[in-house]
């Protein structure tokens, strides 16, 4: 099973007066603390508590990954606009912060919590948009996430999966200096064949969470999921179900859940390592070499 890899190369922010000053005025009360807390690999991520112990989640960019915070507020807000799955409010937004309500997390999931989550993640991706992408690019970890469609005839899935997902990583993989003469002729290979191994499988374009791992859903205390870090777009669902299982993979409630309030198309195992392969590649761009294997392995898997 591979492992996420989450390497935060910097250090973490700390909270300038010139922010602090503007986070004030906005809330229109004193900062009474900012604690820091595990925000992921590309932001610095803080509990804000105010004097009158009102606390938000304030995320930081880094450098100059401004464009990321506007990324996640629009998917946030898209996700919201379906009202499936609890979505934390942006209270405010800049180009160098993003500003959400508190989520106190309970214990650890249970089966109650996971057949929610499963449940209305189907719900969301009953909720379907008129084609495949997002109205602009956005960023899944620190990568450009392309969502505008890169062909004409992108209106179908399984080219605008093999365009936009895996030959633009394939492009960046290179560039980056990851891949061999092997990987490139298996990518080739794949690319052509794509349209034959999702073949039967069309549906409306779904709205996808992007990014669901189980580092990006939380538990409130009341045992209700929210999701949070989306890399939104419209896409075919199963890409979505396949990162759910890629890291760890999630509780067999969630699953049944999930198949019970949507069944999924026949042979959905089969075409599961090809969605996860676009993630893995994303992995190999952001992290290296480490997931060299992986992704290798799924190529040959497919195509030969």
């Amino acid at each position: 099973m591979p492992v996420k890899v989450c390497l935060n190369l910097s250090h973490p922010k700390i909270m300038n007066p010139d922010l602090n000053s503007r986070l004030e005025e906005i809330l229109s009360e004193p900062v009474k603390s900012t604690i820091s807390v595990s925000g992921g690999c590309i932001a610095d991520s803080y509990k804000l508590v105010l004097n009158s112990g009102k606390i938000f989640f304030l995320k930081l960019a880094q450098g100059s990954n401004s464009g990321i915070i506007n990324s996640e507020a629009q998917g946030l807000e898209e996700l919201r606009k379906v009202a499936a799955i609890n979505v934390p409010k942006i209270v405010s937004k800049d180009t160098d912060f993003l500003l959400l309500e508190w989520i106190e997390e309970g214990n650890d999931s249970t089966e109650s919590s996971m057949e929610k989550l499963g449940s209305q993640f189907a719900e969301l991706h009953r909720f379907h948009g008129d084609r495949f992408g997002f109205k602009q690019d956005n960023f899944i970890g620190n990568t450009l996430q392309k969502n505008i469609p890169s062909t004409i005839g992108s209106d179908n899935w399984a080219t605008f999966y093999a365009e936009n997902r895996i030959k633009f990583q394939a492009e960046l993989a290179e560039k980056n200096g990851y891949v061999t003469p092997e990987i490139l002729t298996l990518l080739e290979r794949l690319i052509m064949k794509i349209p034959e191994l999702l073949s039967d499988t069309e549906e409306k374009p779904s709205l996808l969470h992007g990014d669901l791992w189980s580092g990006n859903y939380l538990i409130d205390v009341a045992g209700n999921p929210w999701l949070i870090d989306p890399a939104v777009y419209y896409g075919h669902r199963e890409a979505d179900l396949a990162m759910t299982s890629l890291f760890g993979g999630f509780s067999d409630t969630f699953y049944s859940a999930y198949k019970s309030a949507f069944p999924l198309v026949p042979d959905y195992a089969e075409r599961e390592p090809l969605y996860q392969l676009y993630h893995l590649m994303n992995h190999l761009n952001l992290f290296g070499k480490a997931y060299y294997g992986q992704v290798l392995s799924v190529l040959k898997r497919y195509a030969f």
